[in-house]
């Protein structure tokens, strides 16, 4: 279970980013986090995976205080986190990503499984470096495959769907739901597609940085939907 307690973050100049978000995610539930673009959503993820630190406030994993913790600290305990802009590594085929984010050695076979997964023909990408010749889609698919290689406790996709083109994205609602299925683990998703929101177990809006709404998706969805401002806005997603 993942708890925040007064998570605060602000930058000086300029104005308070998040401000005193208190949020529990409980164990092997999908969390789709959404709101206005400028809103807090992707500051929030990177301060959950250690990327950025709070101003104040406090972060716990299953009971464990790690509000002090790093990026690569966190890792360790448990946390994956999918960039909205896959990194490139010159030098790294697909099959060695792989293998190093299940922390095992892989057979090629069991790591063209994960790329099955994801929509890519294995035989195709297995041995080629995660370059520049990578579009920014397979790069996305590719990595979300290393999420699924690690088997965390927490997965963090910010905005998966970013840069993908339709039938990748339709596949990438599949993987996300066969994902919720089979790994015992908590998925956070930020996101503005209708469609994600929809296979979401509880989604959380947040605004001007504070949460605005939390609740299921049937309680959740249409109130957003049938909202004047936020509906111009979910349409914009979903173009």
């Amino acid at each position: 279970m993942l708890e925040l307690k007064n998570i605060c973050f602000s930058v000086p100049g300029e104005k308070d980013i998040l401000k005193n978000i208190n949020l529990t995610i409980d164990n092997s539930k999908f969390v789709v986090i959404t709101g206005p673009n400028g809103g807090g959503k992707s500051t929030l993820a990177r301060i959950i995976a250690g990327i950025q630190k709070p101003t104040s406030g406090q972060i716990f994993l299953d009971g464990q205080d790690i509000t002090e913790l790093g990026i690569t600290e966190r890792a360790n305990a448990g946390i994956s986190f999918a960039f909205q802009q896959p990194v490139r590594f010159k030098g790294v085929t697909v099959k060695d990503l792989i293998t190093l984010a299940s922390g095992k050695e892989l057979s090629v076979s069991a790591a063209c499984d994960y790329l099955s997964e994801v929509g890519l023909c294995a035989r195709d990408y297995i041995d080629r470096e995660v370059n520049g010749s990578l579009s920014g889609g397979e790069l996305k698919r590719i990595e979300i495959a290393t999420v699924l290689a690690r088997k965390t406790k927490l997965s963090i996709f910010d905005e998966p769907e970013a840069g993908i083109d339709l039938w990748s994205f339709k596949n990438l609602i599949d993987v996300f739901e066969k994902m919720h299925q089979e790994i015992d683990g908590s998925i956070v998703i930020i996101s503005h597609q209708e469609r994600i929101l929809n296979i979401a177990d509880q989604i959380i809006v947040i605004a001007d940085g504070e949460i605005s709404k939390v609740g299921s998706k049937d309680t959740i969805l249409p109130s957003i939907l049938n909202s004047s401002t936020e509906c111009k806005y979910f349409k914009e997603g979903l173009q």
